[in-house]
């Protein structure tokens, strides 16, 4: 009670028998679904943008493909998200990006995933027009409009402000945070 995380290293903290405790707290099944992670993420009622990336979320930790997230996979997705290497957690950016499943991310699809990202963790600091822009100014050198995995991956290792912007756009510290410390949501939360 009255304990409060307040950094990736305080979730980092927790043992994977507390993990497993709050998993089936909130999944007694041992399974989670969509509706179910909505739920646990105080996310019911949002913007067709934002329900369409929780959906693309659900679907990229869904890695068996089966409509559920099991344990195994809910752990391997906080940490892919808390401590994963860089090039792994681009390739999840890429296919979270990748909403049509092509192979390849637009503007649209990059924009649309970020202002969704932002409607659903509050952080308005960056303009998604804007990182879209400079995202493809500085990565798409051959100009088509569309970015591979490749791509994405190299281009955005090489420019480090690239690197800080979706580092800050794909914070789901917030999303953790309700994760770990339960449903509450802070009064002002509307």
């Amino acid at each position: 009670m009255g304990n409060n995380h307040t950094s990736l290293d305080d979730i980092l903290a927790e043992d994977m028998h507390h993990w497993y405790n709050k998993f089936m707290k909130e999944s007694p099944s041992g399974l989670i679904t969509l509706f179910e992670l909505k739920a646990i993420l105080g996310l019911q009622g949002m913007n067709e943008d934002a329900n369409s990336y929780v959906d693309q979320v659900f679907l990229t930790f869904d890695m068996d493909g089966d409509g559920y997230i099991d344990f195994v996979e809910y752990i391997a997705a906080i940490s892919l998200l808390l401590k994963g290497e860089i090039n792994q957690k681009l390739k999840w950016y890429f296919k979270l990006f990748d909403q049509d499943g092509n192979g390849k991310i637009d503007k649209d699809e990059l924009e649309t995933i970020f202002t969704a990202i932002q409607d659903i963790t509050r952080n308005y600091d960056i303009v998604p027009e804007e990182i879209v822009t400079l995202i493809f100014e500085k990565i798409d050198v051959s100009g088509e409009g569309e970015l591979t995995l490749e791509e994405f991956i190299e281009g955005a290792k090489r420019h480090p402000d690239i690197m800080e912007m979706l580092r800050k756009m794909m914070d789901l510290t917030p999303v953790l945070i309700i994760i770990v410390e339960g449903r509450q949501k802070p009064n002002n939360c509307k």
